[in-house]
C-alpha cells in the first residue's frame, strides 16, 4: 500500500513542479528555455493547463492522506492540506499575486519529503525488530533511567532527574540515546550513520 500512495504523492508534486516550470507566468526563464528547446510553454493561468495543475495538487493531497493513514503523523498531513489550500486560494481569490502559490508549492514539496522520512522510519520499525527502550546513564552522577526513544525526531537534550544536569550528545553522535543510552536510536539501529536524524 505504501509504495502506491508514495508514488501517487510524488507524481502529484513532481507534476506540479514541471507544470509550473513550463509556465512563463511563474518561472519565465524556464518557460523561455524550454520553448527554445522545442518543448513549448504553457499558460498556467489559462486553458486546460490550469485544471491539470489543480488536479496534480489534489493528487498530491490524496497521496498525503494515504501516507498519514499509514504512519499517523498528523503534522505532515496538516502542512500538505494548508499548502494545497494556499494554491487554491491563489487561483480563486488572489490571482494578482503568485506568492501564495509559491508558498503552497514549497509546502507540498516539504510534505512529500516529510512523508518519505516518516514512511522510512515506520517501515524500519515494522520490518525489523527495532528496540524503542533505552536506559540512559548520567555521566555525572551515574543515575540510570529507562526511557522510550522517539521515532520521528532526535532528542538532543535530556535532563537527569537525579542531579538535574542537562545532557547533550557527544561529538559525532546524533542524540543523547546514542551517547548515553544502552541502546542507540531507531535510525542508527536501522543502519544509519553519524548525524542520521538531521
Amino acid at each position: 500500500m505504501i509504495n502506491k500512495t508514495s508514488i501517487i504523492e510524488r507524481i502529484g508534486v513532481v507534476g506540479i513542479i514541471l507544470t509550473a516550470l513550463t509556465s512563463p507566468c511563474c518561472f519565465p526563464l524556464f518557460g523561455i528555455a524550454l520553448s527554445a528547446l522545442g518543448f513549448g510553454s504553457f499558460e498556467l493561468f489559462g486553458g486546460i493547463t490550469m485544471y491539470v495543475f489543480l488536479s496534480l495538487v489534489i493528487l498530491s493531497v490524496i497521496g498525503a492522506v494515504f501516507s498519514y493513514l499509514y504512519h499517523k503523523k498528523v503534522i505532515t498531513l496538516i502542512i500538505g492540506i494548508l499548502s494545497s489550500a494556499l494554491i487554491f486560494y491563489n487561483y480563486l481569490f488572489d490571482e494578482d499575486s503568485n506568492n501564495t502559490m509559491y508558498i503552497g508549492m514549497i509546502g507540498l514539496m516539504i510534505t512529500s519529503l516529510m512523508n518519505y522520512y516518516e514512511t522510512k522510519i515506520f517501515n524500519l520499525m515494522k520490518n525489523k525488530s527495532v528496540i524503542l527502550k533505552s536506559t540512559i546513564t548520567c555521566p555525572d552522577c551515574g543515575h540510570k533511567k529507562e526511557e522510550t526513544m522517539p521515532t520521528d525526531a532526535c532528542q538532543f537534550f535530556y535532563e537527569c532527574e537525579n542531579c538535574k544536569k542537562v545532557l547533550k550528545p557527544k561529538q559525532g553522535d546524533c542524540c543523547v540515546y546514542c551517547s548515553y543510552g544502552s541502546v542507540p536510536c531507531p535510525p542508527i539501529q536501522g543502519g544509519g550513520k553519524g548525524n542520521c536524524c538531521n
